[in-house]
């Protein structure tokens, strides 16, 4: 007996394996190595787990979890875009949602609809769920920055106020994860790591 749902589920489980190939620019804590699309998207459904008692508003935080899971999905057709990328806009979301729609509709129906509406909530970042999310978003790649000499912002010559200007988004997910982002930017600075111009 053919279960095609459940065949449709297992192309898009090996389908999405390719996140795992994805190299993004920022390092892992400490480290000379590039952390891949499924580590990045592990670790900030764990952070939100973990951080979520600090979130502005009350959330949905499986809500939260699942578009940290499938937010980078896209990425597999569409590529990583440096968030300090002065080329590429990170907001191609064109390229991005014909990805969605090809990988997430390997899926059921019903399945592809639902990951499909919570990746779009998650890049509109209107609600509190969307907004605790893309908050963890920017926090993380900060935190391995920080902890590698300035990390990218070393790497690519990117400045205090292009990095402030990315980052200010963690305040309408959580206030008080921003004033940590903050000293720690200010902290960076004071140490020679982030530049003011």
């Amino acid at each position: 007996m053919q279960n095609n749902h459940l065949f449709k589920q297992i192309d898009f489980i090996k389908e999405i394996d390719k996140l795992k190939y994805i190299q993004r620019k920022t390092k892992l804590f400490n480290s000379n190595r590039h952390e891949n699309d499924a580590e990045h998207s592990w670790h900030l459904a764990l952070m939100a787990l973990v951080l979520v008692e600090y979130s502005n508003k009350p959330i949905d935080i499986l809500k939260v979890v699942k578009m940290l899971l499938i937010h980078d999905i896209v990425e597999i057709d569409a590529g990583d875009t440096f968030i300090y990328d002065t080329q590429k806009n990170h907001t191609n979301t064109e390229q991005e949602l014909l990805a969605a729609k090809r990988i997430f509709g390997l899926l059921p129906e019903k399945q592809a609809q639902e990951f499909i509406e919570i990746w779009k909530e998650f890049e509109d970042g209107i609600t509190d769920e969307a907004k605790f999310a893309k908050s963890m978003d920017r926090f993380e790649p900060l935190l391995q920055n920080a902890s590698n000499n300035g990390g990218t912002w070393a790497e690519f010559n990117v400045d205090y106020q292009k990095v402030y200007d990315k980052k200010k988004a963690i305040k309408a997910g959580s206030s008080t994860i921003w004033d940590y982002a903050e000293n720690l930017l200010n902290e960076s600075v004071e140490k020679g790591v982030l530049k003011k111009l």
